[in-house]
């Protein structure tokens, strides 16, 4: 069982920056593929970047690529998105995800979610 904490979210205005992180309880946090996915309202929810537990390797939407840096510290249990450059396109609740294996969580497959964190970027 693995318990999903995100928090670091906020008002921001455009350009800005925010990081936001998923701390994670449980045993085997190093074993499982992380995502951050995003839901706007009126919107299907999104998946924003994911790194695997093997080697780090990380994928992110067109939509952020250059702007978001996620990462993982599997000592501490703990994934960080890094958003920067945020528009207000980007508003959203942002969600922490997991996946367990060598493989990244999918909006339709995951083994865990976290509750979520609001994230507004004004113009």
């Amino acid at each position: 069982q693995v318990h999903l904490v995100e928090s670091g979210g906020g008002l921001v205005q455009a350009g800005g920056s925010l990081r936001l992180s998923c701390a994670a309880s449980g045993r085997f946090f190093s074993m499982y593929g992380m995502g951050w996915f995003r839901q706007a309202p009126g919107k299907e929810r999104e998946s924003v970047a994911r790194i695997s537990w093997s080697d780090g390797n990380t994928d992110y939407a067109d939509s952020v690529k250059g702007r978001f840096t996620i990462s993982r510290n599997n000592a501490e249990n703990t994934v960080y998105l890094q958003m920067n450059s945020l528009k207000p396109e980007d508003t959203a609740v942002y969600y922490c995800a997991a996946r367990y294996g060598n493989t990244w969580p999918t909006v339709y497959d995951a083994d865990y979610w976290g509750q979520g964190t609001q994230v507004t970027v004004s113009s």
